[in-house]
């Protein structure tokens, strides 16, 4: 039990202010369907934190640092411009036709932002740390639905009064800086 505690403690508070907050804000304004949000986001953390628990030590010992910084970094430069274009499946007034093209826009977006990110790594970390494994995947998912939900519900509870066009065009700023960031450092 304590493995879950620790877990989901570690990335609720990671979490807080993180990209991927800035993420689940900006697809609850967009697509005002939190539901398949909140979905979205459960099955990519629980992909991402089961990948990162089981193969992160792998990876880690296969590339060297500098390359894995170049990837990352390339991954958010990729994710920043890709946030700049408006996606072909909406409606006119923004929204997706249906919840499962919701569920997988979340499911796909939140998966890659979070490639890389200090939830996942805090979550090889904490997985080299403590057992059973199943405890840390299933703490750092809570922990990371404890942040980004109560977001979610309100971001799409207040989408009419969040300009969606200077969200996008924040987000995408926020995920190339990023990317420049962790290059250049």
């Amino acid at each position: 039990m304590q493995a879950l505690l620790i877990s989901t403690a570690a990335v609720a508070i990671a979490e807080i202010g993180d990209k991927t907050q800035l993420l689940s804000l900006v697809l609850a304004a967009k697509y005002r369907r939190p539901l398949p949000i909140c979905l979205g986001i459960l099955i990519a953390t629980l992909a991402n934190h089961a990948l990162a628990g089981w193969f992160g030590a792998a990876v880690a010992a296969w590339l060297t640092p500098e390359l894995l910084k170049w990837i990352v970094a390339a991954s958010f430069l990729a994710i920043g411009l890709w946030t700049l274009v408006p996606d072909k499946l909406e409606d006119e007034d923004g929204v997706l036709r249906g919840h499962a093209s919701v569920l997988v826009a979340t499911t796909s977006a939140f998966f890659l932002a979070e490639m890389g990110d200090k939830t996942q790594v805090a979550t090889v970390v904490l997985a080299a740390q403590y057992e059973p494994l199943w405890q840390v995947v299933a703490g750092t998912t809570i922990g990371m639905l404890l942040a980004n939900v109560p977001v979610v519900w309100l971001g799409a509870r207040f989408a009419d009064r969040l300009p969606l066009r200077v969200t996008r065009m924040a987000a995408a700023a926020l995920f190339v800086a990023l990317a420049l960031w962790i290059a250049l450092r």
